[in-house]
């Protein structure tokens, strides 16, 4: 216990001293700040209205109260698509001439419509927009006619609105994309960060002059790491979403709760890698690789069940993945540790992995495992 809490101390004292990991908190800042607004509003589209009728004044005025979408009224094409290419507006739509004669005679339209389908973000909520705002102007001039034609308000009712349904945000309400994505982003950072600092220690620790230390010394040096990062825990995952406007659902001692089996499951991966790598300099060439792949792997951007089949096996051997869905689910959703208990034993067993095939690793390239008595059988 003497060379546990030594080197507990000296690990603990050196990082205060030289406190690089708040360089952590300067990126965050710097990154989090496209999710400030919360949610993606007033995206610019262009409209060339070659009607010029109230039909078609109605439909863009349908288009401009939409909680996404920006009217930007253009006289040609030619400029609306200029402007797409340069990034300035996200879509384009042309409104044809006998727009609203055909509307009114029940006529066939076809409305164009160019995208930037590069973001797909802005694509697909600009299209929900367009389709919403077509379908209530519709709604209106069939109304309009059957009234009319004799109809009743009842009549009408009944044949538009067959059946009526009604929305109620039971949970999870006011969800946005980025909602998801952010408490996402916290978690690659928080991962990211302590992979690299716990697999120099141990890469430091494997190549003193003297050799090997003793194993109390391993732990308490990666023991050191646990009050900075449950203090960085704190700061991303309850004081910055906070600053931002983010929802609250879980206590500071529920988000703590959930962070030792996380962070057993990274310190348990860094061992691993630990053996694998061998060098200093390499844990920085390595992992600064990894980062994106596993950014897209973990699940934030692209939904698991969507991919393969063997993809989403290597995400499932991803600690950030099951951090995801938990941390999420809790502070976010509203879950409860019950509910996340899969999310919890998975990381612990994904840690007893990581430092089984660490330390099977280490005695294959020590020669013990080798050296091991082999008994033969007499026949």
């Amino acid at each position: 216990m003497v060379l546990y809490w030594q080197s507990f101390r000296k690990v603990l004292l050196s990082l205060l001293n030289r406190p690089l990991w708040l360089m952590l908190l300067l990126s965050l800042c710097l990154m989090s700040l496209v999710y400030i607004n919360q949610t993606v509003r007033n995206l610019p589209i262009a409209v060339i209205d070659q009607d010029h009728s109230i039909a078609s004044r109605h439909l863009i005025r349908e288009l401009n109260a939409s909680s996404k979408i920006n009217v930007v009224v253009y006289d040609n094409i030619l400029d609306a698509l200029h402007d797409i290419d340069k990034r300035n507006i996200f879509a384009a739509m042309i409104i044809p001439l006998d727009f609203e004669k055909r509307l009114l005679h029940n006529q066939q339209i076809t409305i164009l419509a160019y995208g930037d389908a590069s973001n797909r973000l802005a694509n697909s909520l600009i299209q929900r927009d367009i389709l919403a705002a077509y379908q209530s102007i519709l709604a209106d001039y069939q109304y309009n006619i059957m009234y009319r034609n004799g109809f009743t308000h009842q009549q009408i009712d009944m044949v538009l609105n067959p059946i009526h349904g009604q929305t109620v945000p039971l949970f999870n309400a006011g969800m946005t994309f980025a909602a998801m994505t952010f408490p996402g982003l916290l978690i690659m950072l928080f991962q990211h960060s302590l992979i690299l600092v716990s697999t120099r220690i141990n890469i430091t620790l494997n190549t003193l002059p003297q050799g090997k230390p003793p194993k109390a010394v391993f732990l308490g040096s990666l023991s050191a790491l646990l009050p900075i990062w449950l203090f960085l825990s704190i700061v991303l995952f309850v004081l910055w979403p906070w600053i931002l406007g983010y929802r609250q659902l879980a206590p500071i001692p529920i988000i703590l709760f959930l962070m030792f089996p996380f962070l057993f499951a990274i310190m348990g991966l860094s061992k691993l890698l630990t053996e694998c790598i061998g060098r200093v300099e390499m844990v920085y060439l390595t992992l600064s690789f990894l980062t994106t792949p596993i950014f897209y792997l973990s699940g934030i951007i692209w939904p698991l069940d969507s991919m393969p089949l063997w993809v989403q096996f290597f995400s499932h051997l991803l600690p950030s993945t099951w951090a995801v869905k938990m941390i999420v689910g809790v502070n976010q959703m509203g879950s409860s540790t019950m509910d996340v208990s899969v999310d919890i034993v998975m990381l612990l067993v994904l840690g007893c992995i990581y430092i089984g095939l660490g330390l099977f690793i280490a005695r294959l390239k020590s020669g013990e495992i080798r050296r091991w008595p082999v008994v033969k059988r007499s026949h």
